[in-house]
Order: C-alpha cells, then structure tokens, then sequence
C-alpha cells in the first residue's frame, strides 16, 4: 500500500476525534489575544509555522552532519540543544492553524504532532547522553530523531498540500472571474450591510451595499472554503461563520485570522444606480522621468 493510502486512513480514523477535541479544547484556551493573529502568520500573508519549523530542522540536519565527522562532538550537542529551543515556537504555530481546521486535518495534526513530540523526546535523550560523554549513543538516538521528525514532515507535507490546509481556497478563483463587466444588479436592490450570495459564471460571490457604495468579493473564504455570505458585516469587515476570519471589505484584508491571505476582491463599476463587477485589473509598471517605477492602475480612467 502507498504511503498516502495510509496516510488517509488516518484522516477517516474517528477513534482520534475524542483525543483531538480535548486538546483542540486546550489550544483554544489559551491565552494569547492577538498574539494568536501573528502565529497564524497574518503579518507574512501566509502561515508562520512552516518558516519556524526551518530552525529546528536545519539546527538537527546540521548536528546530524557534524555526527558524522569526528571532533564535532561539542558542536553537534550545542545544535540538538538549539534545536529543542527552536521547537516549541514551532509547535505553537502549528497548534494554533490546528486548532482552527477541518476534522480530517486534525487526525492527520494529531498524529504529526505526536511524531514531532517524540523527536523532541529522541533528542533530549541525545542531550543527555552526550553529556555523559556517550557520544555514540547520542549519535544514535540523534539519528532516530531526524528519522521520526523525517515522519512527522511527511504527515505535515500532507496536511499543508494534499489537504491544502495552508493554501488560500480563493485566490484561484480570480482567474476564473471575467475580465469584462457583469451587471449583478441595482444598487437599490443590496440591503445596507447585508451579505448577498451570487454567482458569476461559477465563481460564487458575495456582495455588501455600504451607503451608495457595493464591496463584491469572492465568496468562498480562503481559509477552509467557508461561505461568506453567511457571516456577520461589521465595521467595515465581513467574518466568516466557520472559523471567524475577518476581512475588511474595501480591499480584503485580513483583520483576524486564522485565515492569512487576504480574500480576493473584485473590481466594481456603478452606473445610472447599476452595479457591475469585473476581474481585478492588474497593475502595470510605468518609467518614470528619472528611471524609478511606480505602480499604476491600468484600469484608472477607463471606464470612468
């Protein structure tokens, strides 16, 4: 049997759910405010666990080089030591996107995150063996380690591409959007700060009338695909009744995770009281006089 068979037995094994809810529970209650936003990774615009899982990875890749080369035993050590440091950040990255994702990437986390742990405990063995100067031992459980944080990446590798539990679920939706202008409707028709489900061509959308002005994005949230349309319209933003990622509706910001990228907004044109949509222009490159470039909308004035 393939290893991605096996991987998605995982993914149907309910006996994990009990477990996974308990600690999903404990992930939850802890207290990091906004802080969770920034472990989610908002500020990069992509999620901030696979940056930190680098560290303790290159640290024990490292070590494990040194392991093979003889006089390296001190250095060796001081990389295995850096490399338990480096995982607990790492860790509570990934807790956080867990704790905010569909049931079958949860079996998949848990599992992941138990391979991770027992790497961790592998190599607090291998500390304490080179400090009792058994090098050889040390090297050896060492080399388990990277075997088993080798496992945990493959779960992990699953989760963030076959699941696509870090990609957007919408930003490949605006290639499928129309470059031309499509009536959706009359402005009278949209309700002040009501979300309204539509489709263009078989993208779905949502639309929000803000005073004489109607914000159009992509419906389908780019965290986990949940409908927009059903959340709440506040302040400015919409969030989304899945997971409560909020996005700013003028330019589909992100203002609460767990979703990271910001959600795809389209191009709006009203006119005579019609409200139109398009695909978003891309933004060209113009010389300037002295050879700087600055951004310019190449859809400015067009259709003014």
């Amino acid at each position: 049997m393939r290893v991605a068979e096996q991987i998605r037995r995982i993914e149907r094994m309910t006996s994990l759910d009990r477990t996974t809810a308990l600690l999903r529970r404990a992930v939850e209650a802890l207290p990091l405010g906004r802080f969770r936003d920034t472990l989610h990774g908002i500020p990069l615009g992509h999620p901030l666990h696979p940056v930190l899982v680098q560290l303790p990875i290159g640290a024990w890749v490292s070590a494990a080089v040194l392991d093979s080369m003889p006089g390296y035993e001190r250095a060796a050590h001081r990389l295995v030591t850096a490399g338990m440091l480096a995982a607990a950040p790492a860790a509570l990255a990934g807790a956080v996107d867990w704790s905010r994702q569909q049931q079958r990437h949860r079996r998949v986390g848990l599992v992941h995150a138990a391979a991770n742990t027992a790497a961790v405990g592998l190599y607090a063995l291998s500390s304490a063996a080179r400090t009792r100067g058994r090098h050889g031992l040390g090297r050896a459980l060492g080399l388990a380690g990277l075997t088993t944080v080798g496992v945990g990446g493959l779960l992990g590798g699953h989760i963030a591409y076959s699941l696509a539990g870090g990609a957007s679920h919408a930003d490949y939706l605006l290639d499928r959007l129309p470059s031309e202008w499509h009536d959706i409707g009359a402005v009278h028709e949209f309700t002040e700060g009501e979300p309204v489900h539509g489709m263009l061509g078989d993208t779905p959308i949502m639309a929000v009338r803000t005073g004489e002005d109607v914000r159009v994005l992509v419906e389908t949230c780019g965290h986990m695909g949940g409908p927009l349309s059903r959340g709440t319209v506040r302040d400015g933003c919409v969030t989304c009744p899945w997971h409560g990622s909020t996005f700013r509706l003028t330019d589909g910001a992100v203002m609460r995770g767990p979703a990271t990228a910001p959600q795809p907004v389209l191009e709006v044109r009203i006119r005579d009281g019609v409200v139109s949509v398009r695909r978003p222009r891309p933004v060209a490159t113009v010389p300037r006089q002295r050879g700087e470039t600055v951004p310019v909308d190449t859809a400015a004035g067009k259709d003014a």
